[in-house]
């Protein structure tokens, strides 16, 4: 059977046409749904994404994100999630509907990983949601916070891509993009601003595997 062709992920579901039940359902209940309804058989990556643009793709980008806030490091997973994320971000950098390809869309995920990473989402975003809300400029200037929170996801994403065996080479990339892609979901300036923070933790973290591994290399070769 012919896979469905890739569609674009509405930036803004409050202009979309979407159920009422949908809407009515927070992301935390419809990700344990997602995770009891995929439980028996391979989900395609594509079908996740049809059901979570319905909140808009802050919701793809935490689903995404998440699971890698862990010290462990995930390389085969990070890898192909790190290029979605990365998409995803310079589309919002860019002020884009976003959209994922065909190639990535068709993409497997095994019946014994996507119900427990739903879950694992589900848990997470349950807790998220308790604190996040409209404030600090967020609601002022929603679009120009989109597009700087989408060049930071960008640079994440493409961290992801990389297949270090460090521990939490993972979680400080994922923790930026989680908490840059809350604030957007709730239009929370301040979560915003903690997401930012995160960023900077990130570089500097990123930063010193570089002077480290630099200065091992030159003991080796000098």
């Amino acid at each position: 059977m012919p896979t469905p062709p890739a569609i674009a992920i509405h930036a803004d579901t409050r202009n979309a046409d979407l159920g009422p039940a949908v809407l009515r359902q927070t992301l935390s209940r419809q990700l344990a749904r997602l995770a009891a309804g995929f439980a028996d058989r391979p989900v395609r990556f594509g079908e996740l994404i049809d059901v979570l643009q319905l909140r808009g793709y802050n919701a793809v980008l935490l689903f995404l994100a998440l699971p890698f806030i862990t010290p462990v490091p995930l390389p085969g997973f990070s890898t192909f999630f790190g290029i979605v994320i990365a998409l995803l971000g310079l589309r919002m950098a860019l002020a884009q509907s976003p959209w994922v390809p065909e190639c990535l869309r068709a993409r497997e995920l095994p019946p014994r990983v996507s119900p427990k990473l739903l879950l694992l989402t589900s848990r997470l975003t349950r807790r998220l949601e308790k604190l996040l809300r409209p404030r600090w400029l967020y609601p002022e200037f929603p679009g120009a916070l989109q597009r700087a929170s989408g060049v930071l996801i960008v640079a994440c994403g493409c961290l992801l891509l990389l297949p270090l065996p460090v521990p939490f080479s993972n979680a400080f990339p994922a923790l930026t993009i989680v908490l840059l892609a809350a604030a957007g979901l709730e239009r929370d300036g301040l979560v915003f601003i903690l997401g930012c923070g995160q960023f900077l933790l990130c570089l500097g973290f990123f930063g010193f595997l570089i002077l480290g591994g630099s200065e091992v290399w030159q003991r080796f070769t000098g």
